[in-house]
């Protein structure tokens, strides 16, 4: 399953860092860039979050929360944002079901084989809590942080 741009965003609660639940109804209000990711303190994931910290400023500016999703653990969550000096919040999908109705979960190509994993994508949920953007697939975790910043700048956010 996987959702789609123009439809209202499923609602979802995960467990940030320190152990408190957020939920999507939560950030009405705001825009919500919501970026599903592999896995803490890889290379690919890294570059893509230190990206949105870099961009961070930017971003606030334009009424918008990031929020990083991964299956890992809020203590591993705490030690990657510690490391990098993260500041917007990371979630906890240790089953996967969010990422399922995302589409961020599924079949994918590593290293010439298919697998099952994590997608990297990212879905933009504008105040309403509808997706104003879906990218299925990030092919370049380094850059993304600044073509989802493009996007909120041509939203005039």
């Amino acid at each position: 399953m996987s959702v789609k741009e123009g439809q209202i965003a499923p609602n979802f609660s995960l467990t940030d860092t320190t152990g408190k639940t957020v939920s999507l109804d939560q950030l009405r209000g705001k825009y919500v860039v919501l970026y599903f990711y592999p896995r803490d303190d890889t290379p690919g994931c890294t570059k893509e979050a230190c990206g949105f910290r870099d961009l961070w400023d930017e971003i606030k500016q334009r009424n918008t929360e990031v929020i990083g999703v991964s299956p890992d653990t809020p203590q591993s969550h705490k030690k990657f944002a510690e490391k990098y000096d993260l500041p917007f919040t990371l979630l906890c999908d240790t089953d996967r079901a969010v990422m399922k109705v995302y589409g961020a979960y599924g079949e994918k190509m590593m290293y010439g084989k298919k697998t099952m994993g994590v997608i990297r994508s990212t879905a933009i949920i504008d105040p309403d809590g509808v997706i104003v953007k879906h990218w299925k697939r990030v092919p370049k975790a380094a850059d993304h942080p600044a073509k989802v910043l493009e996007f909120l700048e041509q939203l005039s956010v």
